[in-house]
């Protein structure tokens, strides 16, 4: 593995090249851009992934999303989609300037919410060949269902509106969390919902802290993903292979299982297929080891055969 950059438009992109095991520049090799979920980095489970798809014998490209980790940008902590999907044009731009890869190999794998990232950037990005998801979730979905209560979208829309007022008065950028900060917090709110425990366990202890994973949420950049869907218009434009990874235990509010299904319903891709991991939850196929020995098994059958 060694650490690159490439370029949106005036900023760096941090990113992890994962390499095959004897790697030869002098030879050319399949690549998969794979992205992190929100509010995670390129250390974290993406990595895991990365470096499983190099073990396969591909060229893995683990990125920081733009105003992420330790990625560049206009700004910090934003989740804008028109950046997270520009993001993966961009990867495919650095990708097709090396000697050593195959331009016409490129896939790519988005975990959670960059899986949603994914399947949209690759409706456009057509030098994406294959695409692949790992409990892949609408982002905009989420922001619109937010608490699940009536009038919840209206709500958040208002506050932002309002947020965005405060600081164009030069008031102070409003940073928010995506989940308690530790386990006690956890427990003081007294959620017991199993996708917030999970993500609490993940993010905040050493089973998965990193550094570049800060738990740190721009409130007005959210505002931009209330009318945007990862999925619009995939039943004309996501014609590539695609494969879609979820958990088969217990389905948590973060609602990945059922994006799954919409998606492999919708997707006009001739060649599709989804995968229910038994017994796993949305964060196992995290970093778990037989529920992550099991999707990498089937995306090495997936990315064998479409790219």
């Amino acid at each position: 593995m060694k650490a690159v950059t490439f370029r949106n438009k005036t900023w760096d992109v941090a990113a992890n090249l994962h390499l095959p095991e004897g790697f030869d520049e002098a030879k050319t090799y399949p690549a998969v851009v794979v992205a992190h979920p929100i509010s995670s980095c390129k250390e974290q489970t993406a990595g895991i992934y990365a470096a499983r798809l190099a073990e396969l014998g591909y060229v893995a490209l683990a990125f920081d999303a733009s105003t992420q980790g330790a990625s560049g940008g206009p700004g910090r902590y934003l989740e804008d989609p028109a950046t997270r999907v520009e993001d993966f044009r961009c990867a495919a731009d650095y990708l097709v300037t090396l000697p050593f890869v195959d331009e016409n190999r490129i896939g790519v794998l988005g975990i959670c919410g960059g899986g949603g990232y994914a399947v949209n950037a690759a409706m456009t990005e057509r030098r994406f060949k294959a695409v692949a998801t790992v409990v892949g979730a609408n982002y905009g979905r989420l922001c619109r269902e937010g608490d699940l209560t009536p009038g919840a979208a209206i709500r958040a829309l208002e506050a932002i509106s309002a947020q965005r007022s405060i600081e164009a008065r030069g008031g102070e950028t409003a940073i928010t969390t995506f989940i308690p900060q530790s386990p006690e917090q956890l427990a003081a709110t007294g959620i017991t919902e199993i996708d917030v425990v999970e993500a609490v366990d993940y993010y905040t202890t050493p089973r998965g802290q990193q550094p570049g994973s800060p738990n740190r949420l721009n409130v007005v950049s959210t505002g931009a993903a209330f009318t945007w869907d990862a999925f619009h218009l995939a039943e004309t434009l996501l014609t590539q292979p695609l494969q879609i990874i979820v958990g088969g235990g217990q389905v948590g509010a973060f609602g990945s299982y059922r994006d799954g299904f919409e998606l492999f319903n919708k997707a006009a891709s001739q060649v599709k297929n989804i995968l229910v991991v038994p017994g796993a939850t949305h964060y196992d196929l995290y970093d778990k080891p037989d529920c992550v020995d099991q999707a990498v098994a089937r995306l090495k059958d997936f990315f064998g055969a479409a790219l």
